[in-house]
């Protein structure tokens, strides 16, 4: 996602770097692709630019941030930072802080659909005082910017509602796969879905795509379930959601999806 978006921006005339160093060879040649120049450190990066976007898997979100907030205090620039990751808005508050306790300013965003490319828009939604200049600034004929309000953390709870059905319908249509077998009742289940239902029967054959991103997931159901307690709704569902891709971590970045009957057998099997 973050390379197609540095190339989306790079296509508008922009400049975009990026802090390569310990990155896979295949990051590195996809970011050369992009257009994206390499500098060497956070330090560098922070002092070259006047908008940071933070796109990294959730998990690894704070810590980002504080990293990156360091080499903002370091440095003395002060950037628009903005964090266009999937976390809750506990979590994007969290960030929140760090950064502007750095001297910087913070913009709220998240990002919908798949990475930009020729042809497809994805749309990159942002909040808060004065953010809405910066959708301007953003947006490309491949990237949507929508400002959202003045609310600080509004993009990051609409991509946790948005992807709590996205992502956990998803993996709720490959535990029902998965019980239908472990009961024998898998074929009715097919027979019956394909009568009545046929389009749940397409999604759950479709759910299969998911096995090489799911390592990504895990971190960021749990945000979901997050989001919810912060508002005092059940989180169980998303909570079962991140056990499940935490099953299918196995099949990270793997190029073939792989077919229904050993992703079924991977989510039955009980973890150590």
């Amino acid at each position: 996602m973050g390379a197609a978006v540095g190339r989306a921006l790079v296509a508008r005339g922009l400049r975009v770097v990026a802090v390569l160093r310990d990155r896979s060879a295949t990051t590195r040649e996809r970011a050369g692709q992009a257009g994206i120049e390499e500098v060497d450190d956070l330090d560098a990066l922070v002092s070259s630019s006047d908008v940071v976007l933070s796109i990294v898997p959730p998990g690894v979100a704070v810590e980002v941030a504080t990293t990156l907030a360091d080499a903002i205090r370091t440095t003395g620039v002060s950037p628009v930072v903005v964090d266009a990751n999937a976390v809750s808005t506990g979590t994007a508050g969290r960030i929140a802080a760090a950064i502007c306790a750095s001297g910087a300013r913070f913009v709220d965003a998240s990002i919908i659909g798949g990475p930009p490319a020729p042809g497809r828009t994805t749309a990159m939604y942002v909040s808060g005082e004065g953010a809405e200049s910066l959708a301007g600034q953003l947006a490309t004929p491949e990237l949507a910017v929508t400002w959202l309000g003045p609310r600080p953390t509004a993009a990051s709870a609409l991509k946790m509602c948005y992807a709590a059905w996205t992502k956990g319908t998803s993996a709720l249509l490959l535990s029902i796969r998965a019980l239908a077998r472990a009961e024998g009742v898998e074929e009715a289940l097919v027979d019956e879905w394909a009568r009545s239902q046929p389009d749940v029967l397409r999604r759950s054959e479709a759910a299969t795509r998911v096995a090489g991103r799911a390592w990504r997931w895990v971190a960021e159901m749990e945000e979901i379930g997050r989001s919810f307690e912060d508002v005092a709704l059940p989180a169980g569902a998303a909570r079962a959601a991140a056990e499940l891709y935490s099953r299918l971590t196995a099949y990270k970045d793997v190029e073939a999806v792989p077919p229904l009957d050993e992703i079924a057998a991977a989510l039955l099997e009980q973890p150590a």
